[in-house]
């Protein structure tokens, strides 16, 4: 049975497991606290894929008094060893008597298994406490570890009437400060940010996160499409002493001397096939980012790139930032190349949610395709 003071301490895990959003792939974010006599005796958070698991550091906060309390963790213990030894060994070994679980793990290495061991050695297991939340908080663990593909987001600042640029040959600013501090806290949750190259030829964008304050922002890897290697050798998203690697997807024929030179500074050029309307097989390129650990990707465009991600029903999720400007019809439109023939075919924003950002309006939901 599921009490109210479940879903208290529930709520608390998963405060934990937020501050390890952008920091775990290709783990989950997990967030544990043990809980004595209706008291916090400690409580942690799963920090960087390798490192100790959150239930062992709420252990450890929790030392000598772990025995006889209740364990709350936003995703069931682990069974099986990896990086790390079976978390679910460790809750059994410090003599806890109830364990709070917030999901099951979709892993095929767990699934319930670290919930078997627990009741097995007579540890009362109490499942799907703020199940919603923790799912929501984990969508792109859950996908990868499901598909082996990323979690994938658009994201655009476009004008009243649909424009990313006000010119097609010139950047320039769309949306307000307010705004820009919003995306740049999403780019520090996702582990990647993809552009084409003409966004790269027009903003010449460095791709890095800049927080407000002293909080110190994490650079996303940053991708780049570009079919014919077409982007300079100087552009600022290759360039910088980011840590963050730095990947071009090209076409199997793209000048090879080119991809040597920029290999030789340490970017890594991937090759991969054109589809059947000529772009790069986008596919591809999620399964490779897929393959290396990547779990979240937001798109920042182009026009082409959201377009042939609409096609191919790519986005899980989008996040629009309307400004309340008119671009104007020199403007690039926010995708080229998808088509619909009315309501009932359209792809459509889902669990739509709206947020005031200065003077701008940022739409949110889940993709829905017909």
């Amino acid at each position: 049975m599921i009490t109210e003071i479940d879903l208290r301490y529930m709520a608390i895990a998963l405060n934990e497991a937020k501050k390890g959003l952008g920091r775990t792939s290709p783990n989950p974010c997990v967030g544990a606290v043990v809980v004595k006599n209706d008291r916090v005796i400690g409580k942690g958070y799963h920090k960087k894929a390798g490192t100790p698991h959150a239930e062992i550091h709420a252990l450890a906060a929790a030392g000598a008094e772990s025995g006889g309390a209740t364990l709350y963790v936003t995703l069931e213990p682990c069974s099986h060893t990896g990086r790390t030894p079976p978390c679910c060994e460790a809750v059994a070994r410090r003599g806890i008597a109830r364990v709070v679980v917030g999901m099951e793990d979709p892993n095929p290495l767990v699934q319930g298994r670290g919930i078997r061991y627990l009741l097995d050695r007579g540890i009362h297991v109490t499942s799907g406490v703020l199940e919603e939340q923790c799912r929501e908080l984990n969508r792109p663990f859950i996908k990868h570890i499901s598909t082996g593909l990323p979690w994938v987001v658009m994201k655009a600042g476009i004008s009243l009437d649909g424009r990313i640029t006000y010119d097609g040959r010139q950047t320039g600013w769309m949306t307000g400060v307010e705004t820009s501090a919003v995306v740049h806290r999403l780019r520090d949750r996702y582990d990647a940010i993809l552009v084409g190259a003409g966004t790269v030829l027009i903003d010449d964008p460095a791709l890095t996160t800049r927080l407000p304050g002293r909080r110190p922002g994490r650079d996303a890897h940053r991708v780049i499409v570009d079919s014919t290697l077409s982007i300079p050798e100087q552009a600022k998203v290759l360039s910088g002493e980011s840590t963050a690697r730095k990947l071009i997807f090209c076409s199997v024929d793209a000048d090879t001397a080119k991809s040597a030179r920029l290999e030789q500074r340490g970017v890594c050029v991937h090759r991969v096939d054109c589809d059947a309307g000529g772009g790069l097989d986008l596919r591809q390129v999620l399964r490779q980012l897929g393959g290396q650990g990547i779990t979240s990707l937001l798109v920042e465009g182009g026009a082409k790139i959201h377009g042939s991600m609409l096609n191919h029903c790519f986005y899980d999720y989008a996040h629009l930032f309307y400004a309340p400007v008119f671009a104007g019809e020199n403007g690039i439109p926010l995708q080229s190349g998808y088509r619909s023939s009315g309501r009932d075919t359209a792809h459509r924003l889902a669990e739509v949610q709206y947020r005031r950002c200065g003077e701008d309006m940022m739409v949110s939901g889940k993709l829905m395709y017909r």
